[in-house]
């Protein structure tokens, strides 16, 4: 017996089909732009770019596309209110700036010269943002045009900042300062990827952030360890003992406090984690490593998505060079880096941090520690309607179940959470194999306009499932 035909999936699959040639068009003249933020000499193009961007926006219906400065690199907004005053406001975040690339580093093809091999679209910002910002011009276009409607079923809102590739620097506050014009029930980051091409995934959450550097002194000066040796601390011994002591023997971060609110994993997320097809071995290799090593008792992809860490990212100390120099060195210092997870604060962390580091010293070393600019990690539950309409429309889009994953990364994404009160949802469709940062990032085209599609689905499920933010 033949399955009945969803029409409305198929009014949309077919407007797709007819406009994708202007999409590519369209699409392909806006990866030519070299919006590099972290390169001083093409601030010009981050501008072109943010200038293209918020004129397409119009060109596709926003009555509202602006461009916003930063001391930075300007971000773009845009924004389209629902007829419906009782529809729920979405916000979508993504970024038009993009990594350093040059035909030397490895590409095949000038990364800015957009080109199309086997089905991909290879180009600097194909997949990491400007082809994920832009599938939801088309996806609003097919949602409009597909209903009837002449206004989206929510109040649209787009905020794609200039400075995400440079650290997002002025990120917060310019969500700050515009936080009346940017507030919303949800937001959608459009900066994120599925697990593969055959497994369609969200993301539900994401770790935050804290970083810190430890700086130990001992003596005014390096000293001789012959005449002193034995009888004075030494700032070398102090930070690697200081090191030893951030786990225990199970490898879980020993400074008081620091799990202090950690959301536990529930059975059921830990059940749909299980279901993916990980095979760790690939996942090795990909992580030019020979083993895997993490806090006992969860696996490893709970261990990069759901559960808190305290990195080495740097410690030294004392003679580098060549041979031998026979001191006791004045200082010596770590870099340590703490991934959090939902319900971990990151000041707290700092201050236990703080009152650690003292009881790992002993008499006679003095420190110092110096913290840089934390990011609160984010986590939207499994039940929550928003995040069910964006994974019925996935669903819709692919014709497949779809799972869920976390982001061991972090972002600024946790910024709007933050300041809006909004839950965060993820919805993208690259895949690792895409080369986020890499010589010959691409995008597979039919993934894109599975973008578009889940897209174009996506605002009018929201409408109908959730009226208001819970």
């Amino acid at each position: 017996m033949s399955q009945p035909v969803d029409t409305a999936v198929s009014a949309v699959r077919t407007y797709i089909a007819q406009h994708r040639v202007a999409f590519l068009d369209d699409l392909t003249e806006w990866l030519r732009i070299p919006s590099v933020s972290a390169q001083p000499d093409h601030a010009p193009d981050v501008r072109h770019s943010a200038d293209w961007l918020a004129a397409k926006l119009k060109e596709t219906g926003f009555p509202t596309a602006e461009v916003w400065p930063t001391p930075g690199a300007p971000a773009v907004y845009a924004e389209w209110p629902s007829a419906d005053p009782e529809a729920p406001t979405v916000l979508v975040y993504g970024h038009h700036d993009v990594q350093p690339a040059a035909r030397e580093d490895g590409w095949d093809s000038e990364p800015f010269e957009p080109v199309v091999r086997d089905g991909r679209l290879y180009a600097r910002g194909a997949a990491d943002d400007k082809g994920q910002v832009f599938f939801h011009t088309l996806g609003v276009r097919a949602h409009l045009a597909t209903t009837g409607r002449t206004t989206p079923a929510v109040h649209l809102k787009l905020l794609i900042e200039g400075e995400e590739e440079s650290g997002s620097p002025h990120f917060r506050a310019l969500v700050e300062q515009h936080a009346d014009r940017l507030t919303a029930d949800a937001v959608i980051v459009s900066d994120t990827g599925m697990w593969s091409e055959d497994t369609p995934t969200v993301c539900t959450g994401m770790r935050g952030l804290a970083e810190c550097e430890i700086r130990l002194y001992g003596p005014d000066q390096d000293i001789h360890s012959g005449s002193f040796g034995g009888a004075v601390p030494n700032p070398a011994t102090a930070v690697a003992r200081l090191v030893a002591a951030l786990h225990d023997e199970h490898a879980r971060v020993a400074i008081p406090g620091f799990y202090d609110g950690v959301v536990e994993l529930t059975d059921r997320e830990r059940e749909l984690f299980a279901e993916l097809p990980f095979d760790e071995d690939q996942w090795l290799r990909t992580a030019k490593s020979h083993g895997t090593r993490g806090e006992a008792g969860y696996s490893t992809l709970e261990r990069v998505w759901a559960r808190p860490t305290a990195e080495v990212n740097g410690i030294g100390g004392g003679y580098q060079g060549p041979g031998s120099k026979t001191i006791i060195p004045s200082s010596a210092m770590v870099k340590l880096s703490f991934r959090l997870v939902a319900g971990q604060d990151p000041e707290h962390v700092r201050e236990a941090v703080g009152a650690w580091v003292p009881g790992q010293l002993p008499d006679g070393i003095r420190h110092e520690i110096s913290f840089s600019p934390a990011t609160r990690p984010c986590l939207t539950p499994l039940d929550h309607p928003a995040l069910q309409s964006v994974v019925r429309a996935m669903g819709r889009a692919f014709d497949t179940p779809v799972r869920f994953t976390r982001e061991g990364g972090s972002g600024p994404a946790a910024d709007l959470q933050d300041v809006l009160g909004a839950p965060v949802l993820f919805l993208g469709i690259s895949v690792p194999s895409d080369g986020w940062h890499a010589p010959d990032e691409k995008v597979d085209l039919d993934l894109l306009l599975k973008g578009v599609e889940t897209s174009a689905y996506l605002w009018g499920d929201l409408a109908e499932h959730w009226r208001h933010a819970p």
